[in-house]
């Protein structure tokens, strides 16, 4: 499939540079029962950018010049956020541009397209750690 995000091991220091920043933004141990919902307004983050169904944004950080980064828990299991990053993001205007998938964790690189031109970024997904059968997505995004 060629929309899907590949399944190379390969990732370059600057993938994993913008992966740790992506952990590092918030707590990614909060279960969706104690998620508090947050404004996701921000010049650096495209309004077009979807969020899968039951799926809860509780943190977000702006970074100034470096984006903004989008931190959010879903009741949607890994495989089912794999398939609408994969799908749902992509067809919102989002080209994947490189990535990885493995058992428990995904992420890729994006450019905005079309209507979501003049957008870059990063979105990682994760099974959760601390909340059974829950996914942790984040974004990070900045303005091209």
């Amino acid at each position: 499939m060629l929309a899907a995000v590949s399944l190379c091991g390969c990732e370059s220091a600057a993938q994993r540079a913008a992966d740790h920043d992506l952990q590092q933004a918030a707590d990614t141990s909060v279960c969706q029962s104690a998620a508090k919902p947050v404004d996701v307004s921000s010049s650096a983050f495209p309004s077009a950018f979807p969020m899968p169904p039951r799926t809860t944004v509780y943190h977000v950080e702006d970074r100034g010049a470096d984006g903004t980064i989008v931190t959010a828990i879903s009741s949607l299991p890994f495989d089912r956020i794999l398939s609408f990053m994969n799908h749902d993001v992509v067809s919102a205007g989002f080209r994947h541009v490189s990535g990885e998938t493995e058992e428990h964790d995904a992420e890729a690189n994006w450019v905005g397209n079309g209507a979501a031109r003049g957008y870059h970024g990063r979105w990682a997904i994760r099974v959760s750690g601390s909340c059974s059968g829950q996914t942790v997505i984040q974004v990070l995004s900045a303005r091209s």
